[in-house]
């Protein structure tokens, strides 16, 4: 089952699991739609292909919640 990370790793862009929008490589990394399209659907961790993220119902994420561990770090 996926994660579904609550925000974009390269902007902190809120990636709410029950809408569309959210771009995932093999290894769960996580971007909005704007960050992929700027990186050209390449994951910059990893160096995978970012597809489209499948959303996850309000009525299933009380039985499955996504999670709440934000990794957008900030500038460094």
């Amino acid at each position: 089952m996926l994660e579904m990370r609550p925000d974009c790793e390269r902007c902190g862009a809120d990636t709410p699991a029950h809408v569309s929008g959210a771009f995932v490589c093999s290894f769960e990394c996580t971007f909005c739609a704007t960050c992929a399209d700027e990186m050209d659907d390449n994951c910059p961790n990893c160096g995978g292909e970012l597809v489209d993220r499948p959303t996850r119902s309000k009525k299933l994420q009380e039985k499955f919640p996504a999670s709440a561990e934000r990794k957008f770090v900030g500038e460094a």
